[in-house]
C-alpha cells in the first residue's frame, strides 16, 4: 500500500474541513440594521441604540438595559465577530470597565432578569470569554462561581487575551450540536458540552457602556 505524505494528509485534511463549512454570511449587511431588532424595557426601535457608520463598523449605544438581536435562529455554525471599547468616551458617560456579552442560542422561555434563555460569552472588561448559562440554560461542565451564586459562570481557562480599550478583540464561537467552543484573540478560552440549548438567535447585551461592532460574520457548518 502506498504511503500518503504529510502534506497529502494536509491538503486532504483542508478540503474535507472546506467541504463541512458552508459560505460565509454577514449578519450585519453594512448599509442598515435589516435582520436585527432591540429587545429591552422600555421597547425601543434599534434605530434609537444602533448607528452604522460608512465603513460598516455598528455602533451601540449601551441603553438601555437589553440586547440586540437576530431575528433568524441558526445552529451547527462557526460565528466571528469583533468589538472594541472606545478610547474615548462621552463626558455625560462615566469612564468604567465595558461590559457586554455576545448571545448564542436566545431561545424563547424564561428570562433571568433582563436576559433571555441563552448562553452568554462574557465580553466583560477582565473577564472576556467567561460563559454564562442563562435564565436556566445549562451544561455539562462544573461552575466556577460559588454555589448558590446570583450569576452562574464558568470562567474562561487560559490567561487573559482581551485587548487595550480602543484597539478591536476577535470572538470567534463555534456552535455544533451540544457543544461550545470560545476563543478570543486566537486564544481559546472555553468549551462546553452536554448544552441545553443547540440553536436559537443571535445577540449582543446592552449594559449601560458603548461599543462597537464589525465583521459579524456566521459560516453554516454540516
Amino acid at each position: 500500500m502506498r504511503c500518503l505524505t504529510p502534506a497529502f494528509l494536509t491538503v486532504t485534511l483542508l478540503v474535507v474541513a472546506a467541504e463541512a463549512a458552508g459560505p460565509v454570511t454577514a449578519l450585519f449587511n453594512g448599509r442598515d440594521l435589516a435582520g436585527w431588532e432591540f429587545v429591552g424595557y422600555p421597547p425601543t426601535d434599534i434605530t434609537a441604540v444602533c448607528t452604522v457608520r460608512p465603513d460598516g463598523v455598528i455602533a451601540a449605544t449601551g441603553l438601555p438595559v437589553g440586547f440586540i438581536s437576530t431575528v433568524t435562529t441558526y445552529a451547527n455554525y462557526s460565528l466571528h465577530a469583533e468589538w472594541r471599547w472606545p478610547a474615548v468616551r462621552p463626558v455625560e458617560r462615566p469612564v468604567k470597565p465595558g461590559n457586554s456579552g455576545l448571545l448564542v442560542h436566545i431561545s424563547s422561555g424564561p428570562k433571568d432578569r433582563a436576559w433571555p434563555l441563552s448562553f452568554q460569552v462574557q465580553t466583560k472588561n477582565k473577564f472576556v470569554g467567561d460563559l454564562l448559562p442563562m435564565a436556566g440554560a445549562t451544561f455539562a461542565e462544573a461552575l466556577t462561581s460559588a454555589p448558590g451564586a446570583a450569576t452562574a459562570i464558568k470562567g474562561h481557562t487560559a490567561p487573559d487575551s482581551e485587548k487595550p480599550a480602543g484597539e478591536w478583540n476577535s470572538c470567534d464561537v463555534v456552535c455544533r450540536g451540544d457543544t461550545i467552543e470560545v476563543t478570543i484573540n486566537g486564544v481559546i478560552q472555553n468549551r462546553v458540552t452536554g448544552c441545553s440549548l443547540a440553536g436559537g438567535k443571535i445577540g449582543f447585551q446592552f449594559e449601560g457602556v458603548p461599543f462597537e461592532l464589525r465583521a459579524v460574520n456566521l459560516t453554516k457548518l454540516d
